[in-house]
C-alpha cells in the first residue's frame, strides 16, 4: 500500500454506517439503556468516535449515514439492488438514530438523505471540498471509495490503521481510480447484489480495462476483444456484446453521485462545541465514567 500522509487540515468525511454496523456484529449483547433497549452498537460506535477525534483532532469532520437500505435512487433504477441483504432489525435502526444523536452531540456535522446513500454524501462533499483547493481523508474501509481519490486525498482504513491514496486503488484492484466505477460495473459487486458482466471476473476487467481505458471506449472496441490476449477472449467478447446495456446500467449503480445535497463549504463542517443533549445521552445509554468524561472532554474541543 503507498504511504499517504494526512495533509494537515485535511476534511475528514466518515463512514458511520459502516462502523455502527461493525459494532453491531462485534460488540456483546450486554449493555441496554435506561429503558432496558439493547444499545451494544451505540456503545462500540461511540468509542470508535471518541478514537477517532482524540486520534486527529480535526478541525473539520462530518459523519455520514445511509438513511435507509431500500430509498436511495439506486433502487429506483435496479429494484434488486442490495436486495440480498437483511434489513437491520428495529433494535438496530432504533441504535443508528442514537448514534446520530450523540455524533451530534459532541459537535460533529451529520450528514444524511432519503435519495442518497452515504457514499454519495461524502462523495458530492469531497467534490464540493476539492473546488475549494482542500484536501479530504475518506475513513472507510469499503472500496467503492477509490473512485474519489484524486493525489492529494486519502482514504483510511480506521480498524487496520491502514492509509492509502490513488496507488493504493491499482494495488488493491489494478485499476485506477477513474476506473472503479467501470471495474465493478463489468465484474460486478457481491455486496451489493450488482453481477456484473457474466463469465467477466476481477482479473479481466482489470485487463480489458487497462487496455481500453474505459468502460465506453471498451464497448465501442468491443470486437478488438476477440484477439486480445486474455483467457477466453472471444467468449469474452460475445459476453459484453451480449450484455453491454447491462454494463452501463450497472455503472449507474457502481458511480457514486457527486451531486448530492451537502454543505457547499468546509466552514459547514468546522466542529463545533457540543449541545446541551450529551449529558442526558451519556444517562439514558448508561454510559460509563470513562466514556462520559471522554466524551465531554471532546465536546469542548
Amino acid at each position: 500500500m503507498d504511504a499517504v500522509t494526512a495533509t494537515p487540515g485535511a476534511v475528514h468525511l466518515v463512514d458511520g454506517s459502516l462502523y455502527v454496523f461493525r459494532a453491531w456484529h462485534s460488540m456483546p449483547d450486554q449493555f441496554h439503556d435506561a429503558d432496558g433497549h439493547p444499545v451494544n452498537a451505540v456503545h462500540g460506535y461511540t468509542r470508535f468516535l471518541c478514537e477517532l477525534l482524540e486520534k486527529t483532532r480535526a478541525e473539520h469532520l462530518a459523519v455520514a449515514f445511509d438513511a435507509s437500505l431500500t430509498s436511495s435512487f439506486r433502487n429506483a433504477i435496479y429494484p434488486a439492488y442490495k436486495a440480498n441483504r437483511e434489513l437491520p432489525p428495529p433494535e438496530l435502526e432504533r441504535q443508528f438514530v442514537l448514534c446520530r444523536a450523540i455524533t451530534e452531540a459532541v459537535g460533529v456535522s451529520v450528514m444524511i438523505d432519503h435519495s442518497y446513500e452515504a457514499d454519495d454524501l461524502i462523495g458530492s462533499a469531497l467534490w464540493s471540498l476539492r473546488g475549494h483547493g482542500l484536501d479530504s481523508v475518506i475513513v472507510s474501509a469499503d472500496k467503492d471509495f477509490g473512485q474519489l481519490l484524486g493525489e492529494r486525498d486519502e482514504q483510511w482504513d480506521f480498524a487496520r490503521n491502514v492509509r492509502w491514496g490513488p496507488a493504493g486503488v491499482h494495488e488493491k484492484l489494478g485499476v485506477h481510480p477513474h476506473q472503479v466505477a467501470d471495474y465493478l460495473a463489468l465484474c460486478g459487486d457481491a455486496v451489493d447484489n450488482i453481477p456484473g458482466v457474466p463469465g467477466i471476473g476481477a482479473k479481466t476487467a482489470a485487463a480489458l480495462l487497462a487496455h481500453f481505458g474505459s468502460l465506453d471506449v471498451l464497448l465501442e472496441r468491443v470486437e478488438e476483444v476477440a484477439f486480445l490476449r486474455i483467457r477466453g477472449a472471444a467468449a469474452c467478447a460475445a459476453r459484453l456484446r451480449q450484455h453491454a446495456e447491462l454494463a452501463l446500467l450497472y455503472r449507474r449503480l457502481t458511480r457514486i453521485a457527486l451531486d448530492a445535497p451537502v454543505a457547499p463549504t468546509a466552514d459547514a463542517l468546522r466542529r463545533q462545541a457540543g449541545s446541551g443533549q450529551l449529558e442526558a445521552l451519556c444517562e439514558q445509554l448508561r454510559f460509563g465514567p470513562l466514556t462520559r468524561s471522554r466524551l465531554h472532554a471532546l465536546a469542548l474541543g
